[in-house]
């Protein structure tokens, strides 16, 4: 899903740029509310788990590539807000060092990825797992088989399956309209020249199929082992 520089005309990623900027404000905010001294260095390892997730990527039609994120896993455990910038940064290294997405298109990919990704997949997760507002010692008390009950696994892979399709989804749109927002006197598109009716069908099936299929496996597999292990790690988000 990493859009690369070249395929948005400046309408879409100047607005998403615009759309993004206060997100970070925000998250940063909150995490200096909630986040410990103790948990930064899980901020970090968060920031590069996804940034060695996502380097497994295949360049998929319609100007884009298909991978994995770890949005809703990194979400779960250091919280919605840290997992934005932990996300984003990943995003942002991979752009400046590896050329793996725009520089142009940060605001995008993070917008997408980072924050509807992450809010989204973890809203999702909570709906099913039936997560209140729960202290992580309430969670552990009430897990019954572990920190992390088989409702919170499910409400895990869910989560995971939808944010990433989500995020697919505004990749595929912000590519598709393109050809609308961006035309030049002999109607041909400026920037990217895939249609919606190539973009969607092109990028959602590759994420509906597989790539969604794996960002659920890895999430619930890591935390399944994350409860036998390392229980501690997990309810940070919760």
């Amino acid at each position: 899903m990493h859009i690369p520089d070249g395929y948005l005309g400046p309408y879409t990623y100047g607005g998403l740029w615009a759309a993004i900027v206060p997100i970070w404000i925000y998250a940063s905010g909150k995490i200096k509310e909630t986040l410990k001294a103790s948990q930064v260095p899980f901020l970090a390892l968060s920031a590069a788990f996804s940034f060695v997730i996502m380097l497994f990527n295949v360049p998929i039609p319609g100007g884009t590539t298909g991978h994995a994120t770890g949005a809703t896993l990194i979400a779960i455990l250091i919280g919605p807000w840290a997992a934005i910038i932990a996300v984003s940064i990943a995003l942002i290294i991979q752009s400046f060092m590896f050329g793996d997405g725009g520089i142009t298109a940060i605001g995008a990919n993070c917008f997408n990825i980072a924050f509807a990704d992450v809010l989204v997949g973890y809203g999702i997760y909570r709906l099913v797992a039936g997560v209140r507002g729960q202290s992580p010692q309430a969670t552990r008390r009430g897990g019954g088989s572990g920190v992390i009950s088989t409702r919170h696994l499910i409400g895990a892979g869910a989560g995971a399956y939808i944010g990433i399709n989500l995020a697919a989804f505004l990749t595929a749109f912000e590519l598709g309209i393109q050809t609308v927002l961006h035309v030049g006197t002999d109607g041909r598109p400026l920037y990217s020249p895939f249609p919606l009716a190539v973009t969607i069908p092109a990028i959602m099936i590759e994420h509906a199929v597989l790539f969604g299929i794996v960002e659920a496996v890895i999430t619930i597999f890591v935390l399944i082992y994350l409860r036998k292990s390392h229980p501690d790690l997990i309810g940070r988000g919760l």
